[in-house]
């Protein structure tokens, strides 16, 4: 195999034959290959020598079934190899990471998305999460890639909306990474602070590929797009003009871009939202057939960290002493995977590594302690001013 190459290759040589069985029925493929003769060319008006064309051949596949099975050979079995063969293409083809290109260029060179690869290595398998809440989220995946007659069927555009939602580190990034990997989806990260227009927003939109999961990143902290009961004063004054030259991306303009007509053109596209704060959102934007699940990035849990230190220490970590107290303190506290995963990385054996993980859950523990005595404390001299009055 090439040092390159991350996969492994497999052809048939010439007469070669495979047997494929598909619902109890036997075809046989062959791979048939033919030598064209040599023939002669003299060019019009030369009195040179005639010269031989070079020897060639064809090559084509046959396949070969009872003639009883004709018709599941057209309407089963050859869409269904066609299937297999698109998962095939699909499944070899590198993920693809685009971002906005500088609109500055866009018109000369037509692209409004340039691309790097997506070699992440996040997986569900890794992935630092309550197994519950993976395999719900693989379901869904997998219900949403299979329903596209059934989207068709009931005059829904082929997308599914995922709001992710959770304190910083808790591994929002890694899970769209692993359905990515997963669904074998490129990503497309749209930072809307260098969108200009609604009517670029629409251009942006067209031209992302279909199998792909559009990321908008702290949809919160984006632009204007925060709840509408919030009143946001008019600049005035000489700010007015430099205020005029931000982008101008409306809110009607965004729900029209992802549940609008325009979110129409493409099929099997995921349309996902991260953010700190879900509360500071506007309910526009969370309703069902805009953001259709709502997945809560917790602190790390007992589940979690075990798959962490599965991870960085191995499987046999579980069997040390100090495993069942990390897991006990690990219920009470609000610590994120990342700093765990930070802890890990540092330490090269399970001993120091479950120590200092430990000692951060009680640091954590003690600092929650603290602030929950100061509020309390806050709140009894409140309490005792007000008796005064």
């Amino acid at each position: 195999m090439p040092k390159k190459a991350t996969s492994i290759s497999v052809f048939m040589e010439r007469n070669d034959e495979i047997v494929d069985l598909f619902n109890g029925v036997k075809f046989t493929w062959k791979l048939v290959a033919k030598h064209i003769p040599s023939t002669y060319i003299r060019t019009p008006g030369s009195n040179r020598h005639d010269y031989p064309t070079l020897k060639s051949e064809i090559r084509y596949y046959e396949l070969r079934f009872h003639a009883r099975h004709k018709d599941m050979v057209f309407t089963q079995y050859l869409p269904h190899v066609m299937e297999k063969a698109k998962e095939a293409r699909q499944n070899q083809k590198p993920l693809k990471l685009f971002t906005l290109s500088d609109q500055r260029v866009i018109g000369i060179r037509g692209s409004a998305w340039q691309s790097v690869n997506l070699d992440h290595p996040a997986t569900f398998d890794t992935l630092a999460m309550d197994e519950d809440a993976k395999n719900a989220i693989v379901e869904d995946l997998e219900r949403f890639v299979a329903r596209k007659d059934l989207y068709r069927k009931v005059g829904k555009a082929w997308k599914r909306g995922y709001l992710l939602y959770g304190p910083p580190g808790t591994g929002k990034s890694s899970l769209i990474a692993a359905m990515a990997n997963y669904l074998r989806f490129d990503v497309y990260d749209l930072e809307l602070t260098d969108v200009r227009s609604n009517s670029f927003l629409r251009k942006l939109l067209i031209s992302t590929a279909n199998r792909s999961i559009l990321v908008v990143e702290d949809i919160d902290c984006s632009l204007e797009l925060h709840n509408r009961l919030t009143k946001t004063p008019k600049p005035q004054g000489p700010a007015h003009e430099f205020h005029n030259q931000q982008p101008q991306v409306t809110l009607s303009g965004f729900l029209n871009f992802i549940d609008g007509l325009w979110s129409s053109c493409g099929d099997e596209r995921i349309i996902l939202f991260t953010t700190n704060r879900k509360d500071k959102i506007d309910p526009a934007l969370l309703r069902p057939g805009r953001m259709d699940v709502h997945i809560h990035m917790s602190y790390c849990t007992p589940s979690g960290f075990k798959m962490l230190a599965s991870n960085y220490l191995g499987e046999g970590v579980a069997a040390h002493p100090l495993f069942p107290q990390t897991l006990d303190l690990m219920q009470t506290s609000k610590v994120t995977p990342a700093e765990v995963g930070e802890l890990l990385l540092k330490n090269e054996d399970s001993q120091s590594a479950l120590q200092s993980v430990i000692q951060l859950l009680l640091d954590k523990n003690r600092g929650e302690n603290h602030e929950c005595k100061a509020v309390q404390g806050e709140c009894s001299q409140t309490f005792e001013n007000k008796s005064l009055d």
